[in-house]
């Protein structure tokens, strides 16, 4: 797995993932636990459906 997801997509990411989760933890619907995927994508700085799509948000390496 190449790192596809760049910083300021990975904060994001993040943050939204939290929140969800958090919504649901507090009496939120049940849907609102897709926060796992975000969150986890974030971590892993990789995301499938950008391999899928072709779309990198992260630098690429000089050489």
């Amino acid at each position: 797995m190449t790192a596809n997801v760049g910083t300021i997509d990975r904060v994001l990411r993040a943050v939204v993932g939290i929140a969800l989760i958090a919504w649901a933890a507090t009496g939120g619907p049940v849907w609102a636990w897709v926060g796992v995927v975000p969150l986890a994508t974030a971590g892993f700085s990789f995301c499938p459906a950008y391999s899928l799509l072709g779309i990198k948000t992260c630098p690429t390496p000089r050489t």
